[in-house]
């Protein structure tokens, strides 16, 4: 489960900092500061993301 959390965490992760990104940008904050704290947040939810996601693809292995 471990592996396949890190192949979805890589996709899952990048395309979670970069909607961060894009909606700090929206928002007309465009220093850095927000721009970090957007990418770092999408990081850190990422991790979750991917275990709940690689879980349910496991779980649906098992089904008949």
């Amino acid at each position: 489960m471990l592996r396949l959390m890190s192949v979805l965490f890589s996709i899952v992760g990048t395309t979670l900092m970069g909607i961060g990104i894009v909606a700090v940008l929206v928002m007309g904050l465009d220093t850095w500061k927000p721009i970090i704290l957007a990418a770092i947040a999408g990081f850190v939810i990422a991790v979750p993301v991917s275990w709940f996601v690689s879980r349910a693809i496991l779980k649906g292995q098992d089904a008949p």
